[in-house]
């Protein structure tokens, strides 16, 4: 083999060489660009529809909630713990106001007891509307917006909004707004309207804390 043939073999594997090089650098920077894409979307840029979707499938919760209940002549505010277990298991701890609190409204099944209260349930519905009322709780918004084909969603800087109408036949509870912190994807406030559209329930999630199975 002569020098120039020696010469055009080397470049000919320099060039061949070079170029797998260059494809596999390529192949190593596209999965890798991947995986980080892959890991900023599991982690905390997660699209709206997943943090939305994450709430839909809460298995159980426990929050403590400020709760203001309007009506024409007055409003009443409480304080109150909340448990969720699943459709038939849940609970209400009133914290505030002192004249009724450590009062448990518990619903197990189809039945709904009193705890640690001088007041009866018929003075507790009458005084205290809304009070024993499932409303109050999220597990209600996310079954009406299961079944409500009237839905809407907005986003507001990194709070998603939803909207949707109550499947009661209350006329007090009719239109209810969720408020979801996109970054954490825990509740932040909800608004219940009557079918006037007039403020009915308002409630501040302080604390929440959500379980997905």
């Amino acid at each position: 083999m002569g020098q120039k043939e020696r010469k055009s073999t080397k470049v000919v594997k320099f060039i061949v060489i070079t170029v797998l090089g260059i494809v596999v650098i390529s192949l190593l920077y596209k999965n890798l660009f991947k995986n980080q894409t892959k890991n900023l979307k599991i982690g905390n840029n997660n699209t709206s529809q997943e943090v939305i979707q994450n709430l839909l499938d809460i298995s159980s919760y426990e929050a403590i909630i400020d709760v203001t209940v309007y009506s024409n002549k007055n409003e009443n505010r409480y304080r109150i713990k909340q448990k969720y277990k699943n459709e038939k298991n849940t609970s209400q701890e009133i914290i505030e106001p002192a004249n009724i609190a450590g009062v448990k409204i518990i619903q197990e099944g189809e039945n709904l007891k009193i705890e640690n209260s001088k007041l009866s349930l018929t003075n507790i519905i009458e005084n205290y509307q809304y009070v024993t009322d499932n409303s109050l709780d999220l597990s209600c918004f996310i079954n009406d917006y299961k079944q409500c084909s009237e839905n809407n969603i907005t986003e507001e800087n990194n709070t998603i909004i939803l909207k949707t109408i109550s499947q009661t036949k209350n006329k007090y509870i009719k239109y209810k707004e969720l408020k979801i912190d996109k970054k954490t994807g825990k509740p932040l406030q909800m608004e219940i309207k009557s079918d006037s559209k007039k403020t009915t329930i308002y409630i501040l999630y302080n604390e929440v804390k959500i379980n997905n199975n």
